[in-house]
């Protein structure tokens, strides 16, 4: 697993490989003890146990195998699924499309209260148009190289938009100004996400704030794109992974950065006129 300094992801992983020793040490047995009766190199035991090489499902089973607790296994094998799911590739998470991603994030949406997020590249995904999200979904199925079913995507995509306009949510966005100026598909699509954007910024449970080029007192820099779920959790979007992260401290370090970020942004009329300035170079 790529490196990604999150005491949640590391928390969960050293807690798994403290519970393997602890079984290994009640077993009474050595590291290379163990590691004979596995059958695998004595390394392997090590890297386990300092949490530098997860173990797989049948690793913890052949573990507690070795140490005569077959009865841990299971729920070994459950907290480690749990830290795993901490730090999700892409390529797992749409190795049947992307269809089914954007389904499964739908219940999440609809029980949080207060959702807020903050975007550097792309519109969010909850403000993007039929052809914005085609385009960028299609770049993103070809570019990971996984089944390419965008249209089901998309239609998924536009459901879960539906949450905008349902129930007591509120949205409260960040938007840097380079998102109006990224092209994602053609001229068309562009400029019609962007009169989209400027229709979204009217609803009354949503609030979008755009951070200028030309900002001032910027004290913090470009972020990687990130969503903030009731204060419970946060959704950090990388190249190669999407990280959940549910410690306390880790997200109320997101809240200080979306909070810090608010306070450079425009609202109101300055905002549109960011949008309707990026529209009008679209010629």
């Amino acid at each position: 697993m790529p490196r990604y300094q999150s005491s949640s992801v590391e928390g969960a992983r050293k807690a798994v490989a403290a519970r393997l020793r602890e079984v290994r040490l009640d077993g009474g047995l050595k590291g290379h003890e163990l590691a004979a009766r596995c059958g695998w190199h004595k390394s392997k035991t090590s890297r386990i146990e300092s949490a530098r090489t997860p173990p797989s499902d049948a690793d913890i089973r052949a573990w507690c195998a070795a140490c005569g607790a077959d009865g841990e296994a299971d729920d070994i094998v459950a907290a480690s699924r749990t830290a795993d799911s901490m730090y999700l590739e892409w390529k797992r998470l749409q190795r049947t499309g992307l269809r089914r991603l954007q389904e499964a994030r739908m219940p999440l949406y609809e029980r949080t209260k207060l959702h807020r997020g903050y975007a550097s590249h792309v519109v969010p995904g909850l403000f993007q148009t039929p052809a914005y999200a085609a385009a960028l979904l299609s770049s993103v199925s070809r570019f990971h190289g996984t089944p390419d079913d965008t249209e089901a995507a998309v239609d998924a995509r536009m459901a879960r938009a539906r949450v905008l306009h349902q129930g007591s949510h509120r949205f409260a966005l960040l938007i840097e100004e380079a998102v109006l100026r990224y092209q994602v598909g053609d001229a068309e699509a562009m400029a019609g996400q962007l009169g989209h954007l400027l229709s979204v910024m009217s609803l009354p449970a949503v609030s979008v704030g755009v951070i200028p080029f030309s900002a001032q007192g910027r004290g913090m820099w470009t972020l990687e794109t990130f969503d903030v779920f009731d204060d419970q959790r946060v959704h950090v979007e990388l190249l190669t992974a999407q990280v959940t992260l549910t410690a306390p401290s880790e997200v109320g370090m997101y809240i200080k950065a979306w909070t810090d970020l608010r306070g450079i942004a425009v609202y109101g009329a300055s905002a549109r006129s960011l949008v309707a300035d990026a529209l009008g170079a679209l010629g």
